[in-house]
């Protein structure tokens, strides 16, 4: 039984209130968090953990602690690690330089085989206040599934003396 007083309303057509349209604009969008930061923080936002938002940042964050783990540090992964600490002693030498890139090759190969490591350069500082010799690496390397290229870190190793 059609009628012809009959109106038929879309829901689209009725839009927002005001109110509702301003809560929508202050929404705020947060990515999600993809790790922890090193060293650990307590957040002051949300959260127990200051964390990453940006899987760059997460990738050089893990990839800095794969550098600076020796084998036996990590619990229930004995061999998680550059282990480049029982080489300090011998930085700047061919012999360190090639077991260093060498060590470095197979970690990132079993742990991080997305990062594709390209140049290699050792470098002291000197002694410290507390006669500690500093030393350290500097590599670039890239991540070709994020089209990251020519990424640089620098660790710092310290070797008592």
């Amino acid at each position: 039984m059609p009628s012809g007083n009959r109106k038929v309303y879309s829901f689209k057509s009725v839009g927002q209130t005001s109110q509702e349209a301003t809560e929508q604009r202050e929404t705020v969008v947060r990515r999600p968090p993809i790790g922890i930061k090193t060293p650990v923080q307590f957040s002051t936002g949300e959260g127990l953990f200051e964390m990453h938002t940006v899987a760059l940042d997460n990738i050089k964050d893990n990839f800095k602690n794969l550098l600076l783990t020796n084998h036996g540090e990590r619990v229930g992964l004995y061999d998680f690690g550059a282990n480049l600490g029982p080489l300090l002693f011998n930085l700047g030498s061919e012999d360190f330089d090639s077991e260093a890139i060498r060590r470095i090759s197979s970690a990132v190969r079993k742990y991080m085989p997305f990062i594709e490591p390209q140049t290699f350069e050792p470098f002291t500082l000197g002694a410290s206040e507390q006669d500690l010799s500093m030393t350290g690496v500097r590599i670039t390397y890239s991540i070709p599934k994020l089209n990251a290229l020519d990424q640089k870190i620098e660790v710092i190793l310290h070797a008592g003396g």
